[in-house]
């Protein structure tokens, strides 16, 4: 299902998750007419448009935690017009997984985005690239991530844009058991505790950061 205000956006990028095989059971204007959808028939993911009416501020948020409270299931992809970084800590620290955050340019590219809404279907945490490099290159006086190695900074930065082990070590060029082994460290030196959430992955890249 889709939320979005502009209504030529919202049917184009219906037909281009048509044509990468998904199928679009409902579409609304507005958060609370998406909210009442997906009560009705809640679908695999929805996709919220961050800033709708009445106020064009963070009602994609607000819907998205109203369908997560509603409907645990769901998942749940918000796009933007452009980085907002706070926006994108409280999603991937308020929801336990199956969540996204997409700049709105990614829907141009029909394979990337397919894969992207999948990955949310599946439980899977999506992180934009751009906003990833963004959060990487901030930095405080004290940044934790000073206590990473070179080689931990570039496994956390794949981690950062949801690649598992296997696929980090496929892009470092290195064993999977070396990769678990640097997933390790960095989990230890962020102080990051292993738990049950999908996206604690990606809670790694965002720890230091505050909104």
């Amino acid at each position: 299902m889709l939320a979005d205000d502009a209504v030529l956006f919202r049917e184009g990028m219906a037909r281009v998750l048509a044509d990468v095989g998904f199928t679009v059971t409902g579409q609304a204007g507005d958060g609370a007419a998406l909210l009442d959808l997906v009560r009705t028939d809640p679908p695999d993911v929805a996709v919220i448009d961050l800033r709708m009416p009445p106020a064009f501020s963070s009602e994609g948020l607000d819907t998205a935690a109203a369908i997560r409270a509603a409907v645990p299931g769901v998942g749940l992809m918000v796009l933007s017009q452009y980085v907002e970084v706070h926006h994108a800590l409280r999603l991937m620290t308020d929801f336990d997984g199956g969540v996204g955050y997409l700049l709105k340019d990614r829907v141009s590219d029909l394979e990337a985005f397919g894969a992207d809404i999948g990955k949310v279907a599946r439980g899977q945490t999506v992180l934009d690239p751009e906003l990833v490099a963004r959060l990487v290159a901030r930095r405080r006086e004290r940044d934790p991530l000073d206590a990473l190695t070179g080689r931990e900074r570039a496994v956390l930065a794949l981690m950062a844009q949801g690649l598992s082990n296997t696929a980090v070590a496929a892009d470092l060029h290195l064993a999977v058991k070396t990769v678990e082994a640097h997933v390790t460290s960095i989990f230890t030196k962020l102080g990051l505790h292993q738990d049950d959430r999908e996206h604690r992955r990606v809670l790694a890249v965002l720890t230091f950061l505050r909104a």
